[in-house]
């Protein structure tokens, strides 16, 4: 009964000067969707960078020949691949492992030349939607002399469906390598090597250029879950087949976009302290002045026989209240925020006046237009800051409540 008459006093405590109430409410409200809409966004690059670096990039775990990754030379390879796949495979932690062959090459269509990069890749594995293809349409069009070229250097060169590219580069033995390929289709990768200088060749006529055996420059390793990377490093470093390689997990691959990713949950973290900031400043305005306002009642509930831990109660409760509403609001705003871009996205150059993008960044294409993604876990610590800086909110009020004299209460 107690509880339930502290819930009343403290609800008609909101309803006095309903104009203020409403205020802190809004605040603390747009604070709250300020931060789930900028959490979103975050979630929505750094799970679209993520997915590119561990999908068709360079998997969850990559294998290379040691100082491959600085020299990049043809002739540094991974020699038995086929029992590096087999011992790869059996690790119950990998859903795939993809083979792949990097050469550069001087292509040419009639008489000019360019810079070109032919990357080997298996039809079979990568024609998914993670995969260096990304489709199984584009992934059987490799194969007897047919080759996929990047959007990007399609457009600087000229180059079209149908043509016929000769390409001269040198194979691992240091002679000259050549080959003329018919080009199958013109593609748009999300690897930014692809797009610029790719030309992709099945694996077995790259093998065929650059005169190679059973051997590939790398190995990516996509596994079931991301959170077992560190497991499967170590579990892929114990196999017999794969001793004297490196060894590497994505995020010593490429550090640039791992700390990008780190930082986009720090920004979010700064604009959770800002809703924080906001909400103290809002709900301890409010309860102050509510207790001012009250000081006439208060003492007479002092008088009465109130004892000062009913009326902390009642100030912390009334607290709580403000910040629960607010904190509603502003999470029903975040989640209809969601839900509205989730599917279509929303772009960011548009929203400044300027034009669609895309750019290459370490390897990934980065797009202007993003998807933001809301979790749980981002409404449960908007709620919970919230929450808990409403009580550090009260503390001030609950102070002055402290030093209350009945008599001296009921005079003013």
């Amino acid at each position: 009964m107690a509880e339930n008459s502290t819930l009343r006093l403290a609800w008609r405590g909101l309803g006095r000067n309903r104009k203020r109430s409403a205020l802190a409410i809004a605040a603390i409200g747009l604070g709250q969707f300020a931060f789930l809409a900028t959490a979103g966004i975050m979630r929505g690059y750094a799970d679209h960078y993520f997915d590119s670096v561990t999908g068709p990039l360079v998997g969850h775990v990559q294998i290379v020949a040691p100082g491959w990754r600085e020299e990049r030379a043809v002739d540094q390879t991974l020699s038995d691949v086929e029992a590096m796949l087999a011992a790869i495979r059996g690790q119950s932690q990998v859903a795939r492992a993809v083979p792949r062959i990097y050469a550069p090459v001087l292509a040419a269509l009639e008489e000019e030349g360019f810079v070109g990069m032919v990357v080997g890749a298996d039809p079979a594995l990568e024609g998914v939607a993670d995969g260096l293809l990304g489709s199984e349409d584009l992934a059987g069009l490799l194969g007897d002399g047919r080759v996929l070229v990047g959007k990007g250097l399609a457009r600087q060169h000229g180059i079209e469906t149908g043509a016929e590219l000769a390409v001269v580069g040198q194979d691992i033995d240091g002679s000259i390598a050549s080959a003329l390929y018919e080009v199958a289709a013109v593609v748009e990768s999300p690897v930014e090597l692809v797009n610029s200088i790719g030309i992709v060749a099945r694996l077995q006529d790259a093998q065929a250029l650059l005169r190679m055996d059973d051997e590939a420059h790398e190995i990516t390793v996509r596994l079931h879950e991301a959170e077992q990377i560190d497991q499967a490093a170590d579990s892929l470093g114990a196999q017999s087949a794969l001793q004297g390689v490196e060894i590497k997990r994505w995020h010593e691959v490429i550090p640039q976009l791992a700390g990008m990713i780190k930082l986009m949950d720090v920004y979010s973290l700064v604009v959770l302290g800002i809703v924080c900031l906001a909400s103290i400043a809002g709900i301890a305005n409010t309860m102050m002045m509510s207790t001012f306002e009250r000081r006439r009642e208060l003492g007479m509930l002092l008088a009465l026989g109130a004892n000062p831990g009913r009326l902390f109660r009642m100030v912390a409760t009334e607290a709580v209240l403000l910040g629960t509403l607010g904190v509603l609001l502003g999470t029903a705003l975040g989640a209809c925020f969601a839900a509205l871009t989730a599917g279509s996205g929303f772009d960011l150059a548009e929203l400044g006046g300027e034009e669609s993008f895309e750019m290459g960044y370490q390897g990934v294409q980065i797009a202007s237009r993003v998807y933001p993604e809301l979790r749980g876990a981002d409404v449960l610590a908007g709620v919970s800051a919230v929450l808990v800086t409403a009580l550090a909110a009260c503390v001030w009020p609950l102070l002055h409540v402290a030093r209350l004299e009945p008599v001296e209460a009921m005079r003013t």
